[in-house]
């Protein structure tokens, strides 16, 4: 099973306008906000820090770099080419690896994992923006990267935050500015149930070791010039047996 063309055609054309500047993607906030946050409920819960770590839906890499200063391998993989381009770009030194995956392709998910080993794997807010009939075959190829030993974060959207930018949608004047592409692309975050993610997680085989609420860290501002957070869940999850 891999992703409906007009899923991998809506990032393509996200990522082929996004501007490069720092922070003018909604989610491209600074990693100390975001992935350091996440790191500092993962890293106890891992039970091989040696293990490569994979950026999974990576984006232009602004995590992944992140993430390669604290590991001593990390990959990051996007569905989309030009996410994969834009990240080795930013990224002149290779501190990280990047390839392009599709990450409900069982074949290549095995693939990947056959290459790896086992994993460690970071995946923030990929669930909630995914085709829902993708969403079982992604959680199923994160699940085969991580084999045995490796664990995961997951941090998704709640489902409050959904209202949320719902909300910031429909405005009278219009989205803000750094949302609009993302539903002028087809693109619709936070439409996944709180209940249905650990339901995923245990069809796929894995256990919610830990989990918890973190408000999740956006670049856009409010009309006060507070940031912009939205209500997420984090879990850690892994195969006990």
């Amino acid at each position: 099973m891999s992703v409906t063309a007009r899923y991998r055609e809506s990032w393509e054309g996200f990522w082929q306008e996004a501007p490069d500047t720092p922070g003018a993607v909604f989610w491209d906030a600074e990693p100390v906000l975001t992935a350091g946050a996440h790191l500092a409920l993962f890293e106890p819960r891992i039970v091989d820090p040696g293990l490569p770590m994979v950026d999974l839906g990576c984006g232009n890499g602004t995590q992944t770099r992140y993430l390669a200063e604290r590991f001593p391998r990390v990959l990051g993989a996007d569905l989309s080419e030009a996410a994969v381009a834009r990240a080795q770009a930013a990224d002149p030194a290779g501190q990280a690896a990047y390839r392009v995956l599709d990450a409900t392709d069982t074949t290549a998910t095995r693939a990947l994992h056959a290459e790896l080993g086992d994993a460690n794997v970071y995946l923030r807010g990929v669930l909630h923006q995914c085709a829902p009939d993708d969403r079982q075959a992604l959680v199923d190829g994160m699940a085969a990267l991580l084999g045995t030993r490796g664990r995961a974060i997951l941090v998704e959207l709640a489902e409050a935050a959904g209202a949320v930018l719902k909300g910031l949608a429909q405005r009278p004047e219009g989205p803000p500015a750094k949302l609009a592409p993302i539903f002028r692309h087809g693109i619709a975050p936070g439409e996944v149930a709180d209940a249905a993610v650990p339901v995923y997680l245990g069809a796929a085989g894995l256990t919610v070791l830990a989990s918890g609420e973190l408000p999740l860290t956006t670049t856009e501002y409010t009309p006060d010039g507070a940031r912009l957070t939205l209500p997420s869940q984090w879990l850690v999850v892994g195969r006990t047996s």
